[in-house]
């Protein structure tokens, strides 16, 4: 696959959402960017709070910026706090360092980031993960 289109994001929102349906979560948003970092889609599950779309956008975008799955980001957040701090303010405060921004890829190659807020972290990276999957393609949480 040469880019993600919007046919496989679409594939990526819908299963991404039936996870959190069987899951039973709490309402999600879910972002998914291509590799430029530009929004390719988004869904807000209806009762998301304000902010959830800027988090999961936050989420996937970090993930790109950094060439890493947003849990090996939060990793490194603790290990070096002022260095993602200091690359946040570079990035104008669009990283969100914490899991649930994951890379999609096929192979090797690099298409785009899933950003998934609404639930506990691990959940929203669970439904990014089975989204990914879902489309035939390779999740790289961190």
């Amino acid at each position: 696959m040469a880019e993600l289109t919007l046919d496989v994001a679409r594939v990526i929102l819908d299963a991404a959402l039936a996870k959190a349906g069987t899951l039973k979560l709490k309402p999600l948003v879910i972002a998914i960017l291509d590799v430029r970092g530009a929004l390719k889609l988004t869904a807000a599950q209806d009762g998301t709070s304000l902010m959830r779309a800027e988090i999961a956008t936050g989420k996937a975008y970090g993930a790109l910026a950094m060439g890493m799955g947003s849990r090996a980001l939060f990793q490194r957040a603790q290990e070096q706090a002022y260095f993602v701090d200091a690359v946040n303010a570079l990035a104008s405060g669009r990283l969100v360092p914490v899991p649930g921004g994951v890379l999609i890829k096929d192979g090797d190659r690099l298409l785009g980031a899933v950003g998934v807020s609404g639930d506990t972290s691990d959940n929203d990276e669970a439904c990014a993960i089975a989204g990914i999957e879902a489309a035939g393609l390779k999740a790289n949480p961190g």
